[in-house]
């Protein structure tokens, strides 16, 4: 169906793995499902997405070329755009996008993810994705046994540091500008073997399209196959908050590494109607925790839309018994009224 002057059941908007999870169950629920996506998700710079059951290694925006196809296939609508706004209606949602463009659904579900902000060293915007990285579970396999360094960026460094040291045996910690580090972390460090460096880091070496090393001010370049940084994982919030909801800080170690938006387990928000999933909603999930909590949400949404379609149906169906003995009742009244005239006269 097209979208023109549509009212949907359900509306999603974000289409990475959390929203077309949801968009595809809810179409196989035979619910008219719109999907509106940006286009901009944020594992696009990465070569493969890994720990998905049945998927392992599969390039990101493949995957989202299947789960859209796959959607499509029992009837969801999927367009490219940007939501900028969305409004509470008498029993809905108006959606308003960039293009001018607006849509009406009975429920929302909003799977728009997170921004990576990253620290500003050079080269690591523009290595983001290849060398420089965050995750060990999404890259530790596949820079094994490589020297690997960690920028301490924030208090969870040593963390980061001990974590990494998992995948290969050859970690540098660059202590950059961060307040030195306590006693017992040092010996940590120094039990696993791995090395502390002083003094600022200037940025990242980089030739013939690949790193190569850290380099520090003054010029010394430590030589490292992969760097690890730590972004602040920032909520596209921007549409939910049009709504109400306020973007809570998530903190780790007296640290705030992000912001999300707050739900219950299944996605449920504090505005009624409203659901969010993948990790917009949770900044640490992986591909498949995000199309798994879209399956999750897609499933309450259908049942609230089941108990709101039972009560209409319900009221619908009481309605003619409520005319019927209406009728009757003035029926009575009239016939009482000319029964007594009659008796008067």
């Amino acid at each position: 169906m097209s979208e023109t002057n549509q009212r949907y059941d359900v509306v999603v908007i974000g289409g990475g793995a959390a929203g077309l999870s949801g968009a595809l169950a809810l179409a196989r629920a035979r619910r008219s499902v719109l999907v509106i996506d940006a286009g901009s998700p944020r594992n696009a710079p990465a070569s493969h997405a890994h720990n998905y059951l049945g998927r392992e290694g599969i390039p990101p925006l493949e995957l989202l070329a299947i789960g859209r196809a796959e959607a499509a296939e029992y009837g969801a609508d999927i367009v490219r755009g940007e939501v900028v706004s969305a409004e509470k209606l008498a029993g809905g949602f108006r959606v308003a996008r960039a293009d001018g463009g607006v849509v009406e659904a009975r429920r929302l579900l909003v799977t728009t993810g997170i921004v990576d902000e990253l620290p500003p060293v050079e080269g690591v915007a523009e290595r983001w994705g290849n060398e420089v990285l965050h995750c060990p579970y999404c890259h530790g396999w596949e820079v094994r046994d490589r020297p690997v360094g960690v920028l301490a960026l924030s208090p969870m460094a040593v963390h980061q540091a001990l974590l990494w040291r998992q995948w290969t045996d050859d970690v540098v910690l660059f202590r950059h500008e961060q307040a030195d580090f306590g006693d017992e972390e040092y010996e940590q460090l120094a039990a696993r073997g791995i090395s502390v460096v002083d003094g600022t880091v200037e940025g990242l070496e980089v030739a013939d399209d690949r790193l190569f090393g850290v380099r520090l001010a003054g010029g010394t370049v430590i030589p490292r196959e992969a760097v690890v940084v730590q972004p602040r994982f920032t909520a596209r919030s921007a549409v939910l908050e049009s709504l109400g909801l306020v973007p809570t800080e998530m903190v780790m170690g007296e640290h705030v590494v992000g912001s999300y938006i707050a739900a219950d387990p299944a996605g449920a928000t504090d505005v009624p109607g409203v659901w969010v999933a993948g990790n917009v909603a949770n900044l640490m999930e992986q591909v498949v925790g995000a199309a798994a909590a879209g399956l999750k949400a897609a499933s309450m949404i259908n049942m609230d839309l089941v108990t709101e379609d039972t009560r209409r149906a319900v009221d619908a169906r009481r309605a003619p018994f409520s005319a019927e003995a209406e009728r009757q009742v003035t029926e009575r009244v009239l016939g009482d009224r000319r029964h007594g005239l009659q008796e008067t006269r």
